[in-house]
């Protein structure tokens, strides 16, 4: 069975592939790049009229990189003799897959499928065993076969990671299990925060200072393991997948602009949980328009008053400190004239919300993603120290955001592949136990089917989310990177989950059910943290500079 499933000579038909692959996207660009140039420069204009061209360019770049980590990650297993029949059938599907969807379209949403002939009129020239005998039923029928096998590990497939990271998964994979998963349908139903003694375990354990520097008292790790962490922690339920986002975010911006003396007044705090963060950057009529923000901090004194409106704010009444993006030149009227600062606060409550002078809060009422709540906030006179100006430098508000955006969207890949994962998690379990016409679901072609492109793309989302953070571990300019592990995870989530209800088919549909508040939750992992269209488009303007 396994011969007649994986194709012989595997990986050189792979490499292969990949040449003509990466041949094509370089004709594809060089097309795109005629298309929106003006004089020799890429122009503005043209851009946004060839958005259709440049977004799929984006994509086309994603899969071909997609594909690039998904052969280094097999070649690295085949290298130490862990290539096991699940990972061959892994890859072999990735590839028949990718190549086929390059070749006839790339869905860059539910009805916009960029093809080959909408970016250039050269021939694809792709033509490889490949794409015929790759994504086969017998193929997929295995994969979910071994799938069943091994039902109840931490991830399908080889990770391709060192042991240490191995044991770091197999820690949080309990946690999750034991603390997390069975709770977190209720805490959604009941659109309850996430109670605080699951904050203080996570605090145990690490998870706040992951990434902060031992010396203000954090674990000093890697990008990488907390790619490991966040998608255990999402897997048993969102909300405490992004608790760390937070901590993450606020961390970054103080390492990346903050003086010696805030480092060592906030770090600390935050690396323990006893303060708890959150960012304040978003506002109701600019989205991703960031550098239209009008909330303005206006020096007085030994303070700066802040005055205007917020929203998205997520986990804004439980936390202790704002870090608030603000126009702290008021004749600004773009980017130049934001700073970032610090807000202390009191941690509000059920009865008080946000007891804070000089700001007022309410909630807003979501479909999922509920565990730490959204808020509108008002300021009008709240007051925070002027040493609480990051850096202690005015203007630098924009350029320290944008250092975070690496980390914030490599940290959202990972989360978008613990909910993929919880998806697919349910909908293998559903498959197994449900019965029709006298056979359980998973016998079928169209289940196994589904359940084994969800194992495929979430290794796929894995490898391209690893690769990106390893290239931050490294220190090298990855935004490209984590911009594309983010696109395509975030895709794959909600592919995985609305999957996984049809798999429940009717009984999907309950909220009883915990795969519907998966649905929910998978739906805003294309919206924040940059929309999949944003994305998209800082991805082509990279690829095209």
């Amino acid at each position: 069975m396994t011969s007649q499933a994986i194709l012989p000579n595997l990986l050189p038909l792979c490499s292969q592939a990949l040449s003509a692959v990466e041949t094509l996207y370089q004709n594809v660009k060089i097309s795109v790049k005629t298309k929106v140039s003006s004089e020799g420069r890429i122009s503005a204009n043209l851009l946004e009229q060839h958005q259709f061209e440049t977004h799929g360019l984006a994509w086309l770049a994603t899969y071909v990189e997609s594909l690039q980590q998904m052969f280094a990650w097999a070649q690295s297993l085949e290298k130490y003799g862990k290539f096991s029949e699940l990972d061959q059938l892994i890859l072999q599907i990735a590839f028949g897959e990718y190549l086929n969807q390059i070749i006839g379209g790339i869905p860059m949403s539910q009805t916009e499928i960029i093809r080959i002939s909408d970016l250039t009129d050269t021939p694809h020239g792709l033509e490889s065993p490949l794409l015929r005998s790759a994504n086969t039923d017998a193929a997929r029928k295995r994969l979910v076969e071994l799938m069943i096998e091994q039902t109840g590990a931490s991830c399908f497939g080889n990770p391709g990671l060192d042991d240490e990271y191995d044991m770091i998964r197999d820690q949080f994979h309990r946690f999750s299990n034991d603390k997390v998963a069975p709770f977190a349908h209720e805490w959604h139903l009941k659109d309850q925060l996430i109670p605080m003694s699951i904050i203080d375990e996570m605090a145990e354990l690490g998870v706040f200072g992951l990434t902060i520097p031992e010396k203000y008292g954090g674990s000093g790790m890697t990008k990488t393991a907390m790619c490991v962490v966040t998608e255990e922690l999402a897997r048993g339920y969102i909300g405490v997948g992004s608790l760390g986002t937070r901590s993450e975010i606020a961390a970054e911006l103080i390492l990346c602009g903050g003086s010696e003396a805030q480092k060592h007044r906030w770090l600390p705090g935050i690396a323990s949980a006893k303060i708890l963060p959150t960012a304040v950057f978003t506002e109701p009529n600019t989205g991703s328009d960031l550098g239209s923000l009008s909330t303005r901090a206006i020096a007085s004194g030994d303070d700066f008053v802040i005055t205007g409106n917020k929203t998205w704010i997520t986990h804004a009444a439980r936390t202790d400190m704002m870090i608030i993006l603000a126009r702290t030149d008021p004749k600004t009227t773009n980017y130049k004239g934001l700073s970032m600062l610090m807000g202390e606060k009191p941690r509000g409550t059920d009865q008080n919300p946000f007891p804070a002078k000089g700001m007022t809060g309410s909630e807003i009422e979501v479909l999922g993603y509920r565990g730490m709540k959204e808020y509108e906030l008002a300021f009008d006179g709240f007051k925070l120290p002027a040493e609480n100006l990051l850096g202690n430098v005015k203007g630098q508000g924009f350029k320290q955001l944008m250092q975070t955006f690496e980390s914030a969207r490599i940290q959202t890949a990972a989360r978008a592949i613990g909910v993929a994962q919880s998806a697919m998690d349910l909908g293998l379990k559903y498959a197994v136990e449900r019965h029709q016409f006298g056979k359980p679901l998973v016998k079928f072609p169209r289940v196994y089917g589904k359940l084994a492109m969800m194992a495929v793309e979430i290794t796929i989302a894995r490898q391209l989310t690893y690769f990106a953070a390893r290239q931050k571990d490294a220190e090298k300019r990855c935004d490209l990177e984590a911009g594309m592990a983010k696109l395509l995870a975030a895709r794959i989530a909600w592919a995985s989950a609305d999957n996984a209800v049809q798999i429940h088919g009717g009984n999907g549909f309950a909220m009883e059910y915990p795969v519907s508040r998966v649905l929910c939750d998978a739906r805003i992992l294309n919206i924040f943290e940059g929309a999949a269209e944003i994305q998209a488009n800082v991805i082509a303007r990279r690829l095209l500079a």
